[in-house]
Parts: structure tokens; sequence; C-alpha cells
């Protein structure tokens, strides 16, 4: 009967777990100032994660370039920049990618999981990840 019980209890937290997505729209909050900054949009491609900036709260903030991005995003409109750079699903998160802080110009490796199915936990970091930020994103609805 235990063994019942439990088969049914991982079964309907696999159903639980496998409805929410990271894919959508969220929206990003300043891990010093606790305010909203944009709306990323996270999408699938070739089996790969990437997020782009498709809103800005400030609209001071609509028509800035990238000035201190390098590459292929140096001097791009932030709006519709993609900031989050092919992550791949490894067990319950999403790694092996890149994320892109717009601000500073800087790319960090980054690791993404969602913390409930409206709070996405987002670390950039560089080297080993506890050398590194955290942000938690509020799915937009």
């Amino acid at each position: 009967m235990n063994k019942l019980l439990l088969l049914i209890v991982l079964l309907c937290a696999n159903v639980f777990f496998a409805q929410h997505s990271i894919l959508g729209k969220w929206k990003t909050i300043d891990d010093e100032t606790g305010k909203a900054v944009s709306v990323i949009e996270i999408f699938e491609s070739k089996g790969k994660i990437y997020g782009k900036i498709i809103e800005l709260m400030n609209p001071k903030d609509r028509d800035k370039t990238c000035v201190n991005c390098t590459g292929s995003d140096k001097n791009k409109p932030i709006l519709g920049l993609t900031v989050i750079k092919g992550l791949s699903k490894v067990g319950h998160e999403y790694t092996n990618g890149k994320i892109l802080d717009p601000k500073h110009g800087k790319l960090y490796k980054s690791t993404i999981a969602l913390e409930t199915k409206d709070k996405l936990k987002v670390r950039g970091y560089i080297g080993v990840e506890f050398i590194g930020r955290t942000q938690y994103w509020e799915r937009v609805k």
C-alpha cells in the first residue's frame, strides 16, 4: 500500500512540474534596487534556450544601445537584444550558456531554474558558480 501511495505521489509531482516551464515572459527585477527593469521573453530555438528584451520599464532607456557590449552585440539597441544565450536543460535547471548584462556589457556564464511556477532564479557568474550574482524574475501574466 505504501509503495502504491508513493507511486501516485511521484506521478502527480511529475505532472505538476511538467506543466511549468521557463518559456514565456518574465519581468526582470534588479537585485540591487528591487525595481522592475525589463520584460524578457524566453524561448527555445534548436533545442537551446534564449531570451530577448521585449520591454523596458524606464521610457528613457528605450532608445539606448549596448555601448559597453563587445562583438556582435556592440551598439545594438537594448530593446530587442538577446541576453540569454544558448542554455541547455540539465536536470531541473538550465545551464551551459551565457547571460548578457547590457548595463555593463558583460557576458557571464549562467544558470536558470524555476523557484515556483511564477518565480525564476537567474544566476550569472564568472568561472565558478559561487562567484556571481542572483536575480529573481517574476512571470508576466
